[in-house]
């Protein structure tokens, strides 16, 4: 599955992306580590990365989990991700989003246009209501990704995840579906 946008695609992460999402993650351990759950030293393995590829085609076949490598048109250079997570049926629907870019291409509207992308996936293909996503309020460049793609603010949730070994808070943002 490849979702076309203006200068980036995403599509689904396949086995042979693992050696660039290592590279990825290594070439930005010290960035992402500021906004990420805490990370053993195995999570920068080849051999890690070709699990969570593995256990994230399983997640997708099992509709769960939407895993998606962000690529730039021009070169197909891997330089980020973009997942869709938890994903509940029933009466819920909804998702929660997580992403991240490479330090490099911060600030070109890259993370604006995959998460726009992810969006339009969930609504159209999966057909789910609501996605929901967690910033750190001090993240205000995240915070402005979301909101650029249609996400509003809904609220606080106190200490709800750990980074780096302390518990962080985090600005609950979501976006509903129009299609229902």
């Amino acid at each position: 599955m490849k979702v076309q946008g203006e200068k980036i695609y995403i599509r689904f992460l396949e086995i042979s992306d693992a050696q660039s999402m290592l590279d990825l993650n290594l070439r930005n351990k010290e960035f992402f580590e500021k906004y990420a759950s805490t990370r053993s030293e195995d999570f920068y393995t080849l051999k890690s990365r070709e699990h969570a590829i593995e256990d994230s085609i399983k997640h997708r076949e099992e509709g769960q989990r939407y895993s998606f490598g962000i690529f730039l048109k021009d070169t197909d250079e891997l330089i980020g991700n973009v997942t869709l997570s938890e994903v509940l049926r029933d009466s819920l629907q909804s998702c929660y989003i997580g992403y991240s870019l490479d330090l490099q291409h911060n600030g070109k509207g890259y993370m604006t246009e995959a998460a726009k992308l992810a969006v339009r996936f969930a609504f159209d293909e999966i057909k789910l209501h609501r996605i929901e996503a967690g910033v750190m309020p001090h993240n205000i460049r995240s915070t402005r990704v979301l909101e650029k793609a249609g996400f509003h603010k809904e609220g606080i949730a106190i200490k709800s995840v750990k980074i780096n070994g302390k518990w962080e808070d985090h600005q609950i943002l979501a976006i509903v579906s129009e299609m229902d």
